[in-house]
């Protein structure tokens, strides 16, 4: 999404001041619904910098630095503060990055990747196909068992991926403030779907002679996967066990923070399948992970502080701080499975780039 200027018309992405009392994140997402009426999912880690010179009302002019944060979209308002002010457009990423006329941000704009469509249908019924020539034509499946082949081990890792995104997406929204049992039974089916491509993936690593990497990593790669979406189906029960139905900022900061790592793991899995030459993405993936990872830490302990605070200062049930703990604790959990995830990727870099 790209706006233009109100003072020169150029094409830039939806920028403003910092404003008292918002974290820049947020004061950023603030500006996305006041310049173009978008509202989604903001990441409180910024994913770059760019500087550009802005012009005063005197005439004169400054050097402005602008950090850029990511924000997942959920929704476009019909009317928003500025909408007679400035166009908006949807673009493709390059045309994006080609339409700005900011260096630094044509560099940003170009290195973000926007995650595949999530899987869904068409896996389950791959799924479904798979297991009915199986049970319906056993001479076939006592075949296959015998042809040496390399499995699919790329596509089956590329579909859980796209669970991954699908999970954290419907977890943001709802400590947004979404329909909680619309999205807790949205995590469900992705931890369920999930669970297929996993046994899929072990059944490959069993019956495949040549693997792409050691039978060991594959095994291990697909773990942390399916650890991460089965944390988000823990948080999910966890919100539906105690009835929550507020979230704190600091938890809907992690949330932002998973749906990033999501979304870089969807980007970085599909590199897996030419290491030589994707090392060097690999490893700014990776470490983008492991220092968001850090951010999710830092906002974690100021979050729990800030709720031992609040219900020591008000009568409240101390019930509260027990839940509250809790939710917290999956949250981080989640990240922390995004950081395995990584680490597992990183360990093939150096192994087989």
């Amino acid at each position: 999404m790209l706006i233009t200027s109100r003072g020169t018309g150029r094409w830039v992405v939806p920028k403003g001041n910092p404003i008292k009392g918002l974290d820049p994140h947020r004061a950023a997402a603030h500006e996305a619904f006041e310049e173009a009426g978008v509202s989604g999912i903001p990441c409180p880690t910024a994913i770059g910098q760019y500087r550009y010179e802005k012009r005063l009302k005197n005439g004169q002019s400054r050097t402005a630095r602008v950090a850029v944060f990511p924000l997942s979209f959920v929704r476009q308002a019909d009317e928003w503060p500025e909408q007679e002010e400035r166009r908006f457009r949807w673009f493709t990423l390059p045309d994006a990055a080609a339409a700005v006329e900011e260096p630094e941000l044509r560099t940003i704009i170009a290195g973000f990747r926007a995650p595949e469509s999530v899987a869904g249908v068409g896996t389950r019924a791959l799924m479904w196909f798979r297991r009915q020539t199986s049970e319906t034509f056993p001479m076939l499946r006592w075949f296959q068992a015998l042809m040496p082949k390399q499995g699919r081990f790329f596509e089956l890792f590329e579909d859980h991926a796209a669970t991954l995104v699908s999970g954290a997406d419907a977890l943001a929204r709802m400590l947004e403030g979404g329909d909680i049992a619309t999205h807790t039974a949205e995590i469900f089916a992705r931890e369920q779907e999930a669970d297929d491509i996993t046994r899929e993936v072990l059944q490959d690593v069993r019956r495949t002679f040549v693997t792409p990497f050691d039978r060991s990593a594959i095994t291990d790669l697909i773990g942390s996967m399916d650890d991460a979406i089965d944390q988000m189906n823990q948080t999910a029960k966890a919100i539906t066990l105690f009835e929550v139905t507020g979230f704190r900022p600091q938890m809907r900061d992690m949330a932002g923070i998973i749906v990033e790592a999501a979304r870089i793991t969807a980007e970085a899995i599909p590199l897996l399948r030419s290491l030589g030459t994707n090392a060097g993405r690999l490893h700014e993936l990776t470490e983008r992970i492991v220092r968001i990872e850090g951010h999710a830490d830092e906002i974690h302990d100021a979050g729990l502080k800030m709720l031992f605070r609040d219900v020591g200062a008000a009568p409240v049930n101390p019930m509260d701080f027990i839940v509250g703990r809790e939710i917290f604790g999956h949250l981080e959990k989640i990240v922390d499975r995004f950081e395995d995830v990584a680490n597992e990727i990183q360990g093939l870099v150096i192994d087989h780039a």
